[in-house]
This record gives C-alpha cells, structure tokens and sequence, in this order.
C-alpha cells in the first residue's frame, strides 16, 4: 500500500452511481480511506461534518445544486477538505468558477487510474494539479483579474513581511511548479517546500494554493528576480 495514499480520507460526489462506485473502489482498493459516497450536494453536506474528510473528489454537475455551490459549502466546514474536482467538462468558465471556489485541482474524467491516485496524493499534500493545459488557463486568469484591477495598495501596505526563502518559494509556486520540482530547484526537501507554503499561508491568511498565486500576482511575486 502506498503510504501517502493510506492517511487520506476521502469523500466522492457522484450522481452517476456506477462512475462514483468505480472511483470509490478504485481509490480503496489504492489504501484510501472512503469515508463516505453521495450522489447529490446535500447529502454530502449532511455528511461530511461527522465523516471528516480530508479530501473530496466532487463532480460538477449534481442534480440538486452546481458544484461551485458544493466547493463552497466544504469550505465552510470547521475543518475543510482539500477539493479535488472529477468532471466531464473542460470548459474553461467550470474551471475557473471551480477553482475560484476553491478547488485545489481539476481532472477531466478522461484521467486514468494512475491519475487520479496522482492527482490524490499531490491535493492531499497542498499542491494545485490540473489535466494538462488547464493549468496555464488559470494562471493566466489571474493575470488578467490582477491586471484589470491594478495594484491594491491597501493591502501591499499591511502584507506580512514573508522571509526571502518564503518569497523565493511562493514565486515558483505562481510559476505553476509542483512541490517536488521546487525542492529540486531549491536543493531543499519536499517537506521543507510545504512547511514553507503552510507559513505563508498562514501569515497571509489565505487557505489554498489557488488564492496563493493569486496574491504573488497581485504582489508581482510572480516574476523571474532581478
């Protein structure tokens, strides 16, 4: 068993029975924990409080309410789930409200088995993952937003000071690069890249990587040095 995979708990929202059965059972038989299955939004809120969990695979397309308003709502929890989203559509407009909402990672259902358990592990450790050539849709959103709103003063006068390494980690993170490749970069461990997102996270008092790269946008952060 993959150890990684063994500490994950994981809640998978479906309204088609037999694909949320598939993924639920493929990611068991991987060493999650499934704590539980739902095949609507409300029952996964209704759920979710008493199941813990630390992951939730959603769908976002539900017959009761949008997916967006399922991100949400997890995110509300006393203890939020990492979002990972698993839909059939790739349209930019669902990614984007998905990840705004604070979706963590986006996988078409096209993924095979070997990527969604990739997918799994690496949104479970904080990293932002998406099927190929969505990644650069959303940064490139945010440079938009950031671009069209133009600097907000008011908030670069009261950011937190973060530590150069901090700084030097959240620009590669708003480069799009996973956690393991920033520890290459850096000659650092993985585990040292993601004690240094949790703080500035922290400092920033912002809850996922997606509002990171954000802020390194809005802070031109974003930018190769010198």
């Amino acid at each position: 068993m993959d150890s990684a995979l063994e500490r994950i708990r994981v809640l998978v929202v479906d309204d088609h029975p037999m694909w949320c059965e598939a993924v639920a059972r493929d990611l068991d038989e991987a060493g999650t924990t499934v704590v539980g299955t739902a095949g609507d939004g409300a029952k996964a809120l209704r759920i979710a409080p008493a199941a813990r969990p630390t992951l939730a695979v959603v769908d976002l397309h539900l017959p009761d309410m949008g997916g967006v308003e399922l991100i949400s709502g997890l995110a509300e929890l006393s203890d939020p789930p990492n979002i990972l989203v698993l839909s059939a559509s790739g349209a930019g407009e669902d990614v984007l409200a998905a990840v705004k909402a604070g979706a963590t990672g986006y996988l078409v259902k096209s993924a095979d088995r070997e990527q969604l358990l990739d997918a799994v592990r690496r949104v479970d450790a904080g990293e932002a993952v998406y099927t190929p050539g969505l990644a650069g849709l959303v940064l490139g959103e945010y440079r938009r937003l950031s671009a069209r709103s133009g600097p907000r003063e008011e908030e670069a006068g009261r950011a937190p000071s973060l530590t150069p390494r901090e700084t030097e980690v959240l620009r590669l993170v708003a480069k799009g690069l996973a956690y393991k490749q920033i520890a290459g970069r850096l000659s650092i461990s993985h585990r040292t890249v993601q004690n240094h997102v949790q703080n500035t996270l922290t400092k920033l008092q912002l809850h996922n990587r997606a509002q990171l790269v954000r802020y390194a946008i809005d802070q031109g952060i974003d930018g190769d040095e010198g």
